[in-house]
């Protein structure tokens, strides 16, 4: 009698298909067998066990072959848009299957709570939403009426009666942090200017007894007079018209500094709005009218801010939109000049860029036109079974990745019903539309790039690019980071003749740089863009008209036309912004056409050679250049530019005020009629547009074929709105607050090209040390820097800094923490620095900053220190 016993055992562990598989193995057996032994004379069975080898079929798991790719552009069908202005009945609409994400950041602790509750919801956390408030900068109003907002002294104060912290606390609970200047939290600047943004919070920390005596003394002198507890202005009572947004926590905090204006004075008129509503004021309005004193802004950053320096030039002065209330802002000569050394990258090194904006952020606290509120933590909740790339500083609605990404977990197709607080808010158009976060996230869903984006970090990544060099003068600040974009310094860098430098807006030709510059002009830098080998052809716009050449040309005509006064859609105001652009810009060519190679010639740069690359304005219909809100062809802005030729419509929404006309929408509403109107004229007389320059691109059998597309598209759809991305829009109905856009199986990457971002690594930080310190004695804090329960590498890590706080909450010392081991850091405080500090409290910060997430990351400990 025999007996076979196999034991095979296997442990399988991934995340990948498996698959069985049988194959022969020999193994080793171990068979019973019964032998005769003779014993003693005596003959006897024994059972023994004896080992073996034998061959046996073993089946196994094996990894199986993922199936190839085969689907193009977007991997849903449908995405539909709807409007939802409540976070609370989209929460409940999510759980319900009504709705499959929320495009919006959450910050209300009780609502957060919810996603996290759910068992059917999931988010992404991201910390690019800020709040802040806007002032009006007119001192005096139309109907003779004082507005303190007006001056800046009583701006500045207002830093004072503010109470930051009750903010982020009481009405955000928690899921907010104090901000004071012009500089996201989510950036690297935040971590670079530390040491001044310290100092500011310190100036301007809340005391409402200095801000009241900042505020009386400022409108004494302005000719008011306090009435029985009532600030007056020639016998009337002086009335703050606060604009105060609904939907979310601005509520809560307008209310707030109604409360803190009214208990020193001030009447306020409280009006509550919706953001479609409050826009139609602090947009669209003259600030001289008055319809509003203070409003209650929310803004989102779309990418991670690499390079801050902007924000001053963006946000306190005429440089930053052609708006009636950016027109109206008055900054100092000081101010203004600093901001606009910043605004076009005009510094030499890192140390002087780093004193400019040391200058700079003082002044603006000066200014005031804003006052920084607070920094959001933010959470975009969406059913468990979706997955999409979210921007860490902009979310799901500023991702550019989002439409290239959105999937269903094992699922091709489908629709995707996606809800926001607002939808089309402004008109759209290409030129000078409407840039509300809400809207240009379907935007972006249309949109053809150059670069995109990286969601975790800001750097630019090629798409249409096959590469990039970036020839910059030896010295400058710029840094690589990727391959793709080759950074090479230089001695000089001289433009070609034959670059087009300006633009001759009343022949309608290009101004060479030979022409231009009376010597021949040198430039800082000098960006080549090489496309990749089978661009324009794989490229096509939603109507099925070809992209060609004359799309990039018409865009870059396009940001010169309007800014000149012989054009016939000159609109004055872009030029403060124009004429800051025009101050670093030296030319740019065709170098060639197939492939595409352009080469652009400026004295702005950015910090990182791939950022310089997107500096490029005639690059391709993409963020960053071209057209400010969205993409465009050539053909589908020609009825858009004849009915503003003929005053009948206007892009920008400060010209269509000063005219008394509509704003171009390229949606919907009477603008479109119009468009229809001029399109049939343009193909009547295969109309090409700047004929002088464009003719060499555009044959008027090409004109009447594009003109053809359109009509067509626009009989379809109904609108005039075209791109090159991922969707197109099918449907846009504003009354209902819906655009429906279906999949472009012409877009040309494969769905799973972009499928690497599917979280963001940030680091897990834990400050450990003494809770007391001997002064004059030396003191080791160890910082342990984790992702996943996993040491953070130390060659991953861009920054971890320390900075110092002694008893009084000043700044006393900052550096560099010492690098042990992956995942380990050191703090040594040494007694030099213990015997500078007092007795009492102090407070250590660490700030860790990763270069795979670019999201500085803080933890504080507090330690005692005594003789």
């Amino acid at each position: 009698m025999k007996k076979l016993l196999v034991i095979l055992s296997l442990l399988v562990v991934g995340t990948l298909a498996l698959a069985a598989c049988a194959t022969p193995e020999a193994v080793t057996v171990y068979e019973t067998v019964e032998v005769e032994k003779v014993v003693e004379g005596e003959t006897i069975i024994e059972t023994v066990e004896v080992e073996k080898e034998v061959e046996v079929i073993k089946e196994v798991e094996v990894e199986a072959e993922p199936e190839p790719v085969t689907r193009q552009g977007a991997w849903v069908d449908t995405v539909v848009f709807v409007e939802e202005p409540s976070s609370d009945n989209a929460i409940t609409r999510l759980e319900a299957g009504d709705i499959d994400v929320y495009a919006f950041n959450i910050a209300e602790a009780p609502i957060a709570q919810r996603i996290y509750d759910s068992e059917v919801l999931k988010s992404y956390t991201s910390y690019g939403s800020y709040n802040e408030l806007t002032f009006n900068p007119v001192l005096e109003l139309e109907d003779g009426s004082l507005n303190p907002f007006g001056d800046a002294q009583v701006r500045e104060a207002m830093n004072w009666l503010i109470d930051r912290s009750y903010i982020t606390q009481e009405i955000m609970g928690g899921m907010g942090r104090p901000r004071f200047v012009a500089i996201n939290y989510a950036s690297k600047d935040s971590a670079e200017m530390a040491d001044i943004i310290a100092a500011m919070e310190l100036k301007y920390a809340h005391d409402p007894a200095k801000a009241e005596e900042v505020i009386t003394a400022r409108m004494v002198e302005l000719g008011a007079e306090m009435v029985d507890g009532v600030w007056q202005f020639n016998g009337a009572p002086v009335v703050i018209v606060g604009l105060i947004r609904v939907e979310d926590e601005r509520l809560e905090i307008g209310d707030y500094v109604a409360n803190q204006l009214e208990d020193i004075g001030f009447t306020v008129d409280r009006q509550y709005k919706t953001s479609a509503e409050a826009s139609a004021c602090w947009i669209s309005s003259d600030p001289a009218t008055g319809c509003f004193s203070y409003y209650t802004g929310g803004w989102v950053s779309t990418v991670i801010s690499r390079n801050a320096q902007y924000n001053f030039g963006d946000f306190y002065t005429p440089l930053g939109w052609g708006i009636p209330l950016w027109q109206a802002y008055q900054p100092s000569d000081e101010f203004f000049a600093v901001a606009d050394k910043l605004y076009n990258s005009d510094y030499a090194d890192v140390a002087e860029r780093k004193e400019l904006m040391s200058q700079v952020i003082p002044l603006s606290m000066e200014d005031s036109a804003r006052v920084w509120l607070l920094d959001a933590t933010g959470i975009a909740p969406l059913r468990k079974e979706l997955s999409v790339a979210a921007d860490l500083s902009g979310s799901i609605y500023g991702a550019t990745l989002w439409p290239l990404t959105l999937q269903y977990e094992n699922q091709v197709g489908g629709s995707v019903t996606i809800a926001m607080p607002s939808m089309m808010t402004q008109a759209w158009n290409p030129v000078a539309g409407s840039n509300w976060v809400y809207d240009m996230m379907p935007m972006r869903g249309a949109k053809g790039n150059a670069v995109i984006p990286d969601p975790f970090t800001g750097l630019n990544l090629p798409c249409r690019l096959e590469s990039a060099a970036v020839y910059a003068l030896e010295g400058l600040p710029i840094g690589q980071t990727m391959d793709w974009a080759v950074l090479e310094f230089v001695d000089e860098i001289v433009v070609p003749d034959d670059a087009w430098a300006d633009w001759d807006a009343e022949n309608q030709v290009w101004i060479t740089a030979a022409e231009r510059f009376e010597e021949p002009a040198t430039a800082k830098t000098k960006v080549v863009m090489t496309y990749e080998a089978d661009f324009p052809g794989n490229t096509t716009w939603h109507d099925g008209s070809p992209f060609t050449m004359a799309d990039m040309v018409m865009g870059m005509i396009m940001n010169f036309d309007p800014s000149k006064e012989a054009s016939a859609i000159y609109d004055e105001g872009t030029v403060p912004s124009f004429d800051s652009f025009m101050s670093t810009f030296k030319g740019w060519r065709i170098v060639s056409e197939a492939p595409v190679v352009i080469e652009y010639y400026t004295d702005a740069y950015s910090l990182d050679a791939e950022q310089s690359v997107s500096n490029f304005r005639a690059a391709f219909p993409n963020e960053g250049g071209l057209y400010a809100q969205g993409s465009a062809a050539w053909h589908n802005i020609v009825p858009a530019w004849l009915a503003e030729a003929n005053g009948e419509m206007a892009f920008s929404d400060d010209k269509a005020t000063a005219l008394e006309v509509d704003q171009t929408n390229y949606l919907a509403g009477p603008t479109v009629e119009l468009m229809k109107a001029k399109l049939d004229e343009a193909l009547a007389g295969a109309y090409i547009p700047y004929e002088p320059t464009l003719g060499a691109y555009i044959t008027a059998e090409e004109a009447t074929t594009r003109y053809e597309n359109l009509q067509a598209w626009l009989g379809r759809t109904g609108h005039i709105y075209l791109g090159t991305g991922a969707f197109y829009i099918q449907k846009a109905f504003p009354v209902e607050g819906t655009i429906i856009m279906q999949r472009n199986p012409e877009y040309p990457d494969m769905a799973d090209r972009w499928s690497q971002f599917a979280e963001a690594p940030v680091p897990e930080v834990l400050l450990d040390g003494p809770g007391e310190v001997a002064i004059g004695g030396e003191a080791a804090f160890d910082v342990f820097i984790d992702f996943k329960g996993e040491p953070y590498l130390t060659d991953d890590l861009a920054m971890v800094k320390y900075l110092l706080f002694d008893a009084t909450g000043a700044l006393a010392f900052q550096g560099q923490a010492e690098p042990v081991e992956d995942g380990y850091w050191q703090v040594v405080l040494d007694a030099d620095t213990t015997g500078a500090l007092t007795a009492g409290s102090n407070k250590l910060g660490v700030i860790v900053v990763s270069k795979r997430a670019l999201v500085p990351i803080t933890q504080t400990a507090e330690f005692v220190t005594a003789e």
